[in-house]
């Protein structure tokens, strides 16, 4: 194996191994080893079960609360996808209807291409390039994303940070509002979140006075007219938009915990300049 051994003057217990130039698969400690064991035959080697275990590791619990919420998604019927982290700025902002105020999108400095120029700071243009691609297939499409996204941060020492985000698009000859609306209430069920109920005599326990309600969301552009094939709703756990939405066609999800109200995110019927702008009106 082209090695060349000699005992080490460090230690007793060591050798040291010069590698030859033509060894470029030699990478490290573990490579030597790996070179040992089948030079000595992995069938002669003692077998024997480990005492102790190897590692001490856990999943966090970011990791683990995301496939709980990826295994209730999936056993409903949608469908995973895994789009890129990087979109153009144009994917991330004006087609979706927003203002870059500079202090919300980590830019690349020398992007290759003009498709990959921030890091995305929400998971639906992924979700719409996904559905674009794949028009040519039978609808409705339900599909949805577990993953991150960066915003920037100046007060970390990395000057940016990640957040975990969910978000599910329907697709389909209707809005699918009433589609969407049900798989967010199949996540917060599952997450021990009960729906506030105002109507008099009911009553709805969660888990820990968890609870979670939506109100409308107003949108900041005027109504278009028009009629459309094929429209879409999609739900988005972690982010607030609206005027990516139609307006009068989207709320936004309240929850409270442990005393505390916030946004936690919105769902509703894209507006149809966005529909238009991923090329699915």
């Amino acid at each position: 194996m082209s090695y060349t051994a000699s005992p080490s003057r460090a230690s007793p217990d060591l050798i040291d191994v010069q590698v030859p130039p033509t060894r470029a698969d030699v990478l490290h400690q573990a490579d030597i080893m790996e070179d040992v064991a089948i030079s000595y035959g992995f069938n002669k080697l003692p077998r024997s079960f480990p005492s102790k275990s190897g590692t001490i590791a856990q999943p966090l619990m970011i990791n683990k609360l995301s496939d709980i919420v990826r295994t209730e998604a999936a056993m409903a019927g949608w469908s995973e996808v895994m789009p890129l982290i990087l979109c153009s700025h144009d994917e991330n902002f004006a087609w979706l209807n927003r203002k870059d105020d500079g202090t919300t999108a980590v830019r690349l400095a020398n992007p290759k291409t003009a498709e990959y120029q921030v890091v995305r700071t929400t998971l639906l243009p992924g979700l719409l390039k996904t559905i674009r691609e794949n028009k040519h297939h039978s609808v409705p499409m339900k599909i949805f994303e577990v993953s991150d996204v960066a915003f920037k941060d100046l007060s970390l020492e990395r000057k940016s940070r990640n957040e975990r985000h969910f978000a599910a698009a329907w697709y389909g000859k209707s809005s699918g509002f009433e589609i969407v609306h049900g798989l967010m209430d199949r996540i917060m069920l599952m997450l021990k979140s009960a729906f506030v109920i105002g109507e008099e005599g009911l009553k709805s326990k969660g888990v820990g006075e968890a609870a979670y309600w939506i109100d409308e969301v107003d949108g900041e552009i005027s109504i278009l007219e028009f009629q459309v094939e094929k429209r879409m709703s999609v739900l988005t756990l972690g982010e607030l938009t609206d005027p990516t939405f139609f307006p009068g066609h989207a709320a936004a999800i309240h929850v409270r915990m442990a005393g505390k109200e916030q946004v936690i995110g919105v769902f509703g019927i894209l507006h149809p300049t966005v529909l238009e702008k991923f090329e699915l009106r």
